[in-house]
């Protein structure tokens, strides 16, 4: 999902190798938070944490990793790599098995269940405890999604991602633009015609325009930019209902049956819009900051980034911020230890080690916002920082009903890969989604 600099193949390999042992094993005692973790035999603790990530993460997760059990001689983590196919899965594996490790990622989908069914602990009381490494307010508070629930948090935002238009220069000035996103953003004039226009002017030179990814972040993206709503206030599904909400999804549907944008399920098999990118076949790409690892590599490759474009007459709306979390196990025996690895994971520290240097992601702990701008890569990096201010994690309302988000996204897919009238799809996705919401509140 995120991406980061491939560290060197010894690392990794050592990485690969770890062995999964049984969460909660260990010679300490569980507490409310704080303390040293260490047991009083003088024995180690050991802790085990998992995440997802490809080769590079992997590599900076292995060496924070090592560094940690540097600073703390009676504390032992290990990290156990799970691949991102069938994660959410293995884990809930885990977990009802009793094998699950200390510490763990969640997505921003599965966090709610994690929660629901108590399988995690609230983190609250550690974060409140005096001398704890990570404190209530350390973290950006927008940033919490379903992680947070009233007063009580569950999960730790470990860096977030904020949705941008990455623009590929070389495509855009091959077609005939002059003037870059950039420019005319910062002119109060970066709206849906303008963007249209650019991506018209891509297509007849024969390449393509924008790809729209299948997921949440960028299908919501388009609608609040807009000013529009997808659910509203009692969790009921309100895209097809909501004025400008709807206008967005006409808007995507309109110029994909024009071919000024290409919805990425279109594409041939094993092409993607970040590889055409790459080849200069590409204009326009909605992503986080995960994308700069590999597009810096690329020396071939002239890029930028500028906020979605908005009708409302503001510079820049709410977008989509993917994020992850760090949870703790509700049936770890260590719960002290844990909690002071988690704590250096995600505080300022924590991230700093992890996103120096060209990282994958915007620090969701405040204090360090310096490192989106290292390097001036891209040269209005400064844009994350700004729309990380305004944006949103996924709203409890989906995140909180199983099979949601996937049926939304299914429909969408309909909607643009058939010829289904625009009206009937749109409502096809509203009553599917609609449908898994009462199912939800029944019980069913």
């Amino acid at each position: 999902m995120m991406k980061m600099k491939v560290l060197s193949a010894v690392l990794l390999s050592s990485v690969l190798f770890l062995q999964a042992c049984g969460g909660g094993g260990g010679n300490s005692s569980g507490g409310d938070g704080g303390g040293s973790g260490g047991g009083g035999s003088g024995e180690k603790v050991k802790i085990t944490w998992s995440t997802w990530g490809n080769p590079g993460e992997l590599g900076r997760f292995q060496e924070f990793t090592d560094d940690f059990n540097k600073r703390h001689p009676d504390i032992q983590a290990e990290l156990i790599p799970i691949p991102n196919d069938g994660y959410e899965q293995k884990m809930l594996t885990q977990l009802s098995g009793g094998t699950a490790p200390d510490v763990f990622y969640s997505g921003d989908g599965l966090i709610s269940q994690l929660v629901a069914n108590g399988s995690v602990e609230k983190l609250t009381p550690f974060m409140e405890k005096p001398g704890s490494a990570l404190g209530p307010n350390d973290l950006v508070d927008g940033l919490y999604g379903a992680a947070k629930q009233g007063s009580d948090v569950w999960g730790l935002t470990v860096d977030c991602n904020p949705m941008l238009l990455w623009f590929n220069k070389k495509v855009l000035q091959e077609a005939g633009i002059t003037e870059m996103p950039n420019d005319i953003y910062e002119k109060g004039q970066w709206n849906w015609e303008a963007f249209k226009a650019m991506t018209e002017k891509i297509q007849a030179a024969g390449k393509y325009g924008f790809v729209l990814d299948s997921w949440w972040g960028p299908y919501y993206s388009w609608a609040t930019v807009n000013g529009g709503k997808v659910y509203d206030e009692n969790g009921n599904f309100v895209l097809h209902e909501d004025t400008k909400g709807k206008e967005a999804m006409k808007f995507l549907f309109d110029n994909i049956k024009a071919g000024n944008f290409t919805f990425s399920g279109s594409l041939p098999k094993g092409q993607g819009g970040d590889a055409m990118f790459m080849s200069n076949q590409l204009g326009f790409l909605g992503a986080g900051r995960w994308m700069l690892p590999v597009f810096s590599k690329n020396d071939a490759l002239e890029y930028d980034v500028v906020p979605y474009p908005t009708n409302t007459g503001n510079k820049m709306e709410p977008a989509a911020i993917p994020t992850a979390y760090l949870v703790m196990n509700k049936n770890t025996k260590n719960k002290d230890a844990a909690w002071i690895f988690m704590s250096e994971f995600v505080n300022k520290e924590g991230q700093t080690f992890r996103l120096q240097g060209g990282g994958n992601a915007v620090p969701s702990v405040l204090g360090a916002d310096d490192l989106v701008l290292e390097g001036n890569d891209p040269e209005h990096a400064q844009y994350f920082l700004d729309a990380r201010e305004v944006g949103y994690a996924l709203w409890l309302e989906e995140a909180a009903v199983p099979g949601l988000a996937n049926e939304v996204k299914t429909k969408l897919e309909e909607l643009w890969l058939t010829d289904v009238d625009f009206e009937a799809g749109l409502k096809n996705v509203a009553d599917s989604a609609q449908k898994k919401i009462e199912e939800y509140k029944a019980g069913k």
